[in-house]
């Protein structure tokens, strides 16, 4: 488990949304830096945040990042798309996007900070999912978050040996602009914020944040047919 007070965290998609109810969760909780950032610049009043732009998808940008904040002892991959098309129809530049930034930016930004993180006594990765990682119907930004689940359950078992605690993150449907315009029940960030926060400090490996998530997790182990997401729920 890992406190947050009086730890440096890096933040991706920091500037709004969940980010931005991660942000000031962490600073409530006493962290002492936060590094945030966002695909461009911006700016944050508070002395303990630092602004930075990143593009998860170029590991230069990612490199840049880790060299700025070499001091961090928490990283939270937060950054995320919702292109809503499907497999077989949808433009497939925008589902190789999808995988680029859902998928292969965690990876490059833990990639980059495990190192880090090993030098400053192992602190912890958190990534977000989904529930759509366990439901058909969603198209690329499913399979993404799908194939991040995975990839967060490998690197807990590559991170055990140097001591990092690796989270991985799901819930329903957050009150954000990414899915501002889907009729279905919401939870908060601020509330969503918490509930991770305090996962990572229970040393958690999982955070359900919602009954939906809780429910669909539940049912993997039945038939596979029921496991299919419509928007029209």
């Amino acid at each position: 488990m890992v406190a947050v007070a009086d730890k440096v965290v890096v933040i991706t998609g920091g500037r709004r949304g969940l980010g931005a109810a991660l942000v000031d969760e962490v600073l409530a909780r006493g962290a002492r830096k936060v590094y945030s950032t966002a695909t461009t610049s911006f700016t944050d009043g508070r002395t303990q945040v630092v602004t930075h732009e990143l593009e998860v998808r170029d590991a230069e940008s990612v490199g840049a990042l880790a060299r700025l904040a070499g001091d961090a002892d928490i990283v939270i991959n937060n950054a995320g798309i919702l292109i809503p098309e499907p497999l077989l129809t949808g433009h497939f530049d925008h589902m190789a996007k999808t995988f680029d930034i859902n998928v292969f930016g965690p990876l490059r930004v833990t990639r980059a900070f495990a190192p880090i993180l090993a030098a400053n006594g192992g602190g912890a990765v958190v990534n977000v999912h989904s529930v759509l990682s366990w439901l058909a119907g969603s198209g690329a930004y499913g399979a993404s978050k799908a194939a991040i689940w995975s990839v967060t359950n490998s690197l807990r078992v590559e991170l055990a040996s140097q001591g990092t605690q690796v989270v991985g993150v799901h819930a329903g449907f957050i009150d954000t602009d990414m899915v501002s315009d889907i009729p279905m029940e919401k939870t908060t960030p601020a509330e969503v914020a918490r509930r991770i926060v305090d996962g990572l400090e229970a040393g958690a490996a999982e955070v359900l944040i919602d009954d939906v998530t809780v429910n669909v997790k539940a049912a993997l182990s039945g038939p596979v047919e029921n496991l299919a997401f419509s928007m029209a729920q």
